[in-house]
């Protein structure tokens, strides 16, 4: 068979490890031809691709960020996207497309199998938040650079007595804020799940400083919600799937703090740190295990589902089940932040 792939949306680390994975199986096993669209479904409007060989992909499961680079391009919005995308397949004799995204590049997945091209997903987010898998490949990382941060600023907060807001990624859901600042031992998390009590997180930390402790770590998602004014946005603009660009939840919340308290507080924006660098060994493993299983699927012709992880297995299930509705954190983990604060 003759096989595309394409990573969409934002970059995350395993990418290149789903890739590797897919194309070496592929070729070595069943004797498959790959092609890598460029820029995500920007590359197969534009018919911009590059071959995918064993050459091509030694040694890329090492590396962050995806060779086949990526955007955000909603084929749907685009009049006549979806026959573009079926002309441009056909006129280099794709039989299978591997979409590797989340959500937003999924749905286009889907239109497209919907409309009658063989196509399978492989999901991709760093907030490790689409439905109906239990981990995805770059959270891991992610979690990593975002505790060591938290590990990093304590020493500074600590030598300056501040209180320290570290603002990191998750716009609907709480994964990286809760698990980098549970294990960073931040004195308070803030997740999109729960709306922010500013006088309980004045509370917990006046708390701390009237026993002796002379400064603060809080750990907020950039997609939590401010007791006034909802959502912080860098920007008014909307992208072609109608996100706005989440940013200034840390310095806003700083602001409040400071406010409230009479400590001096700063913010520490992550940003796109979170997504750099090389991926974790764990994560080099889970995008080698969904690229495996995504070669599988195509030659099972499994059209219109997406690789999932389900305890320790991956297997899989349609799309729409996947991109309908947020994994989100809930009460199991809502008790693990509350019985570690500060009872106040």
């Amino acid at each position: 068979m003759r096989v595309a792939l394409l990573t969409g949306g934002g970059d995350c680390p395993g990418l290149n490890a789903v890739i590797y994975a897919a194309v070496k199986k592929g070729i070595n096993k069943y004797g498959d031809e790959f092609v890598g669209f460029l820029n995500g479904w920007r590359g197969v409007l534009d018919n911009k691709w590059i071959p995918l060989t064993l050459e091509r992909i030694d040694g890329i499961q090492l590396q962050g960020g995806t060779i086949l680079h990526s955007s955000r391009t909603n084929v749907k919005k685009i009049p006549g996207g979806i026959e573009q995308v079926e002309s441009v397949l056909k006129a280099n004799k794709i039989d299978a497309l591997i979409a590797l995204g989340g959500d937003d590049t999924q749905s286009v997945t889907l239109a497209l199998t919907d409309a009658g091209i063989p196509g399978v997903g492989v999901p991709k987010t760093i907030d490790n938040d689409i439905n109906g898998t239990d981990a995805t490949f770059g959270f891991d990382t992610a979690v990593s650079i975002a505790t060591e941060a938290v590990d990093r600023i304590r020493t500074t907060a600590d030598s300056h007595n501040r209180v320290i807001v570290i603002e990191v990624m998750g716009r609907d859901a709480g994964w990286i804020a809760y698990a980098s600042g549970v294990a960073g031992g931040a004195d308070v998390v803030l997740v999109p799940e729960k709306p922010i009590d500013i006088d309980h997180v004045a509370a917990l930390l006046k708390y701390n400083y009237d026993r002796g402790k002379t400064y603060g770590l809080v750990v907020v998602a950039e997609g939590c919600h401010l007791p006034e004014g909802g959502q912080v946005t860098g920007t008014s603009e909307l992208d072609s799937f109608g996100h706005v660009r989440l940013s200034g939840i840390g310095d806003a919340l700083a602001k409040l703090i400071e406010k409230k308290t009479g400590f001096e507080t700063r913010s520490v924006n992550l940003g796109h740190t979170q997504r750099g660098g090389s991926p974790t060994p764990y994560d080099r493993l889970l995008g080698q295990r969904y690229g495996l299983h995504a070669i599988d699927m195509v030659h099972e012709q499994k059209w219109g589902r997406i690789a999932v992880l389900k305890g320790t297995d991956i297997t899989d299930i349609t799309i729409k089940e996947a991109i309908a509705t947020n994994r989100r954190l809930d009460q199991r983990f809502f008790d693990v932040i509350s019985d570690l604060e500060a009872k106040v």
